[in-house]
C-alpha cells in the first residue's frame, strides 16, 4: 500500500531540509503524543545509519517501531525505513528547488505486510485511504506553514 503528497513551501531548499531533518524536533512532538523514544546509535547529524526505537498506542495495544535512516542526500532526499507488528514501510522524502526562496517536498510511504494479522490491518487501511491521505496532506501542510514561519523569523 501506497501514500504519497506533494507540497511547495515558501522557504529555501536547504532551510527546509534542515526542518525535514530535526529529529530532535519530531523526537519531542512524538513524546508530548505517548510516545517513548530511545535513540540507538551516536551519529551526529543527518545521516545514513541514524536509529531509534520507538513505542506507542495503536488500537488499544502498545506497539514497538524500529526506524533507521537508509539514505540522506542532502539537501534533495531522505529514505527512511521502519517495521513494526509484521508492516516493513519505507519513506521517501524528496525536495525539489523551485526558485531562490520556494521548494517542493514530496512524500512516499509504502507499507508492506509481512504477516496474515498485518495483511488485515493494511486491509483496513486500504479501506479508509481517502480519510488517511486527507490527514497526511493536513500533516505536510501544517509541517509547511511552520517552516515557512520559522524561515520568515530567521530571515527578518
Amino acid at each position: 500500500m501506497q501514500f504519497s503528497a506533494k507540497q511547495d513551501i515558501e522557504a529555501p531548499i536547504d532551510h527546509v531540509f534542515s526542518a525535514v531533518t530535526d529529529f530532535d524536533g519530531f523526537t519531542r512532538q512524538a513524546l508530548r503524543r505517548g510516545a517513548d523514544i530511545s535513540r540507538l546509535d551516536s551519529l551526529a547529524g543527518p545521516c545514513a545509519g541514524m536509529a531509534w526505537e520507538v513505542s506507542f498506542d495503536f488500537r488499544g495495544k502498545r506497539r514497538k517501531m524500529g526506524i533507521e535512516l537508509l539514505d540522506v542526500q542532502a539537501p534533495n532526499e531522505l529514505r527512511a525505513k521502519s517495521r513494526t507488528s509484521g508492516v516493513d514501510s519505507l519513506l521517501s522524502v524528496e525536495l525539489v528547488a523551485l526558485s531562490k526562496h520556494r521548494t517542493r517536498v514530496g512524500i512516499e510511504l509504502v507499507l508492506a505486510p509481512t504477516t496474515l494479522s498485518a495483511r488485515l490491518l493494511v486491509q483496513s487501511l486500504k479501506l479508509a485511504r481517502g480519510s488517511l491521505s486527507k490527514r497526511l496532506l493536513k500533516r505536510l501542510d501544517s509541517f509547511a506553514q511552520a517552516t515557512e514561519e520559522s524561515f520568515r523569523r530567521v530571515s527578518t
